[in-house]
């Protein structure tokens, strides 16, 4: 594995990450009221841009970082809509 790809795999595990925090403590909590489910509807679209994308140049980083967060944010619309 190149240093390049090690690179995107770290920065695509901390971006990712961050989505973490979020799902466990709207879970936790069952509140929703403050998040927006426009924003991740528009993140959810762009996500699966990105996979696409990356599946496109082959780049592995990009499919796993965006395929994790796809289903972070997916998550969160989930529970937007059954905590409401």
């Amino acid at each position: 594995m190149d240093s390049i790809t090690i690179l995107g795999l770290i920065g695509g595990t901390f971006t990712t990450a961050s989505f973490f925090p979020q799902v466990f403590k709207t879970w936790k909590t069952r509140s929703t009221k403050d998040v927006s489910s426009g924003m991740f509807v528009l993140l959810s679209v762009g996500i699966t841009f990105w996979i696409a994308y990356g599946v496109k140049i082959g780049s592995v980083p990009v499919i796993a970082a965006n395929s994790v967060s796809l289903v972070l944010t997916l998550a969160m619309l989930g529970m937007k809509f059954l905590y409401k």
